[in-house]
């Protein structure tokens, strides 16, 4: 059976810990699909096309990694895609409880999808997109936890 695994998020922007997620998960999954959301509850830097852009430019060099863009509920996207394992990133404790019962909530509405959890390398347990953006906003380098075409974006985005 072939393992197609969905690893949803708002990548607002990409970082290097979700750069970290997708290699090592690359190297666990037949396939991986990087689904980027539009949120409604947040409001993105970036725009959903422009991120499904950054996903794709910094990502060509993982041969199993598809990224699409979504709108609807993951599980729906999950089985449109063929995908049966969704998978996130756990950076810390405080993580845990969210991710635990959205968890609980997909496998209540799916439960043919199984979630499993990965945590990023010890350098990027601390990194958030939230962070980023506000780091960029202010000015400060960010190019140590971000691709370099991210940070150029975010350099652009903030002139």
């Amino acid at each position: 059976m072939k393992v197609i695994a969905i690893y949803p998020g708002t990548f607002d922007p990409i970082t290097n810990g979700h750069l970290d997620i997708i290699s090592r998960a690359s190297k666990l999954y037949d396939e991986v699909i990087v689904a980027v959301a539009v949120n409604r509850g947040k409001t993105p830097l970036f725009s959903l096309d422009e991120r499904v852009d950054l996903v794709r430019l910094v990502t060509p060099e993982f041969s199993n990694v598809r990224v699409i863009g979504f709108d609807n509920l993951l599980v729906d996207c999950a089985k449109k895609q063929g995908a049966n394992v969704i998978l996130r990133g756990l950076r810390a404790v405080s993580d845990f409880e969210y991710e635990f019962q959205l968890a609980g909530m997909n496998r209540r509405l799916a439960p043919q999808l199984e979630t499993m959890f990965l945590t990023p390398a010890e350098q990027y347990e601390f990194i958030s997109s939230t962070m980023i953006r506000e780091i960029a906003m202010l000015k400060g380098d960010v190019s140590c936890f971000v691709p370099q075409t991210v940070h150029q974006r975010l350099i652009e985005k903030f002139k």
